[in-house]
């Protein structure tokens, strides 16, 4: 039982580090690219391996010839999987792709290729199936082929390759349906290919650059919060400011005089330069202090914003500005670990009043991990909470769900009291 347990914690962390942790985009990208390893090996099971083993002639040319095939077809795949990632990488413009990396790939076709004209030059299968092994020798360089070279230029090329294909084969079997064949499965090979690996790679640039502007999106909320700060500071001192500045030059200009009023300038710049410090005090009260209304509307439309399905329960405008600001708090941390954690689908925000205490529900989906539960965020809320009499709770509740519950009394004025 041990063992067992040791497997699965493995099991589990190796979720965790390879596919919990990682964000949408990367999921989507990380499916995409098993798709294509699945389908490079697919293709050459069914339309090389299994009619080769049914169809091959068994005399020793044959038998040498498909076996050099059968091992060519692996290699093929397995220099598809190698080059993938850096195929994509290519692709999306992350990293160049190194020059010459994909000969490999081209030498093992043009080998694949060259064995299966040689064993239908030697009778050694039958035709339908030497027809399905070209196809199956097209496929995994394709996939490689279709994200480097510019659309036009690969079927251009993709035809020319039709063209001497159907020419060669026809040197061994003149039969004309058979040539049509092998020009029809080789544009199909072709264009599936490009399709398979450009509609998957399209779609990932598209969401990384969605993925992107997010981010963009976020920095630019930030800034924007950083400006309004820095002009409701400029309003409320830039004034203060100059009139201190101008009677500090006055009473420079009446000491250097000797006039008694020099004094009295002084204490009208003291008093100015007290009252800008209150002031100044207050817009920073002001904008560290989260109305619980406001963050309810936001965090709703954030979340929707995001695609997460939000439901947001109960009103907070006969509350005391105490509690909803301490409370604010909550439902702005609680959105922020929405929108960093797991993969939520439906958030659920739930206020309510009972037995002379408010209690703020915050659930949701596709929690990753109960770590979070410890993190800096929510010890802070805990310590903004107590300070009114409040309480916090957060933790998972069975499967994936993540729940945050905060409870403040009604009256704050009578607990502190």
């Amino acid at each position: 039982m041990t063992d067992g347990g040791a497997v699965l914690g493995r099991i589990r962390g190796w979720q965790r580090r390879h596919w919990r942790e990682r964000s949408k985009a990367e999921r989507v990208e990380l499916q995409s690219v098993i798709t294509w390893y699945v389908t490079t090996w697919l293709f050459s099971v069914s339309w090389l391996a299994l009619p080769l083993v049914g169809a091959l002639a068994r005399r020793p040319g044959p038998l040498v010839v498909g076996t050099l095939l059968l091992l060519v077809g692996a290699l093929q795949c397995v220099e598809a999987n190698r080059r993938t990632r850096s195929v994509l990488d290519h692709y999306l413009g992350r990293a160049p792709l190194p020059p010459r990396a994909l000969r490999p790939a081209a030498v093992l076709l043009a080998l694949a290729l060259a064995l299966t004209l040689v064993l239908a030059s030697l009778d050694g299968a039958d035709p339908v199936a030497v027809r399905l092994f070209t196809g199956a020798a097209l496929l995994p360089f394709g996939l490689l082929y279709g994200l480097v070279a510019p659309v036009r230029v690969f079927l251009r090329r993709s035809a020319a390759l039709a063209v001497a294909l159907m020419a060669a084969f026809g040197c061994v079997d003149r039969e004309p349906a058979g040539i049509v064949m092998i020009g029809v499965l080789t544009v199909f090979g072709a264009l599936f290919s490009l399709l398979a690996c450009r509609c998957g790679a399209w779609t990932l640039s598209v969401l990384w650059e969605a993925e992107r502007a997010r981010e963009v999106e976020a920095r630019l909320a930030v800034a924007e919060e950083r400006l309004r700060f820095g002009r409701d500071l400029h309003d409320v001192v830039g004034r203060n400011l100059a009139v201190i500045a101008l009677k500090s030059e006055l009473a420079v200009q009446l000491a250097r005089r000797g006039r008694p009023e020099a004094v009295e300038q002084m204490i009208e710049v003291q008093r100015i330069a007290q009252e800008s410090q209150r002031e100044v005090r207050e817009v920073v009260r002001g904008y560290r202090k989260a109305d619980l209304g406001i963050e309810l509307a936001g965090a709703q439309g954030v979340l929707s914003a995001a695609g997460i399905e939000c439901e947001v329960r109960g009103a907070a405008a006969e509350l005391a500005p105490e509690v909803q600001s301490a409370l604010g708090w909550v439902v702005r941390e609680a959105t922020t670990n929405v929108l960093r954690h797991g993969d939520t689908t439906r958030c659920a925000v739930v206020l309510t009043v009972k037995e002379g205490r408010v209690v703020l529900t915050v659930e949701n989906d596709g929690a990753s991990a109960p770590a979070g539960a410890g993190g800096s965020g929510l010890a802070g809320l805990r310590e903004r909470l107590s300070a009114v009499g409040g309480t916090l709770e957060a933790g998972l509740i069975g499967g994936d769900l993540f729940r945050v519950v905060a409870e403040v009394p009604v009256s704050v004025r009578e607990v502190t009291a």
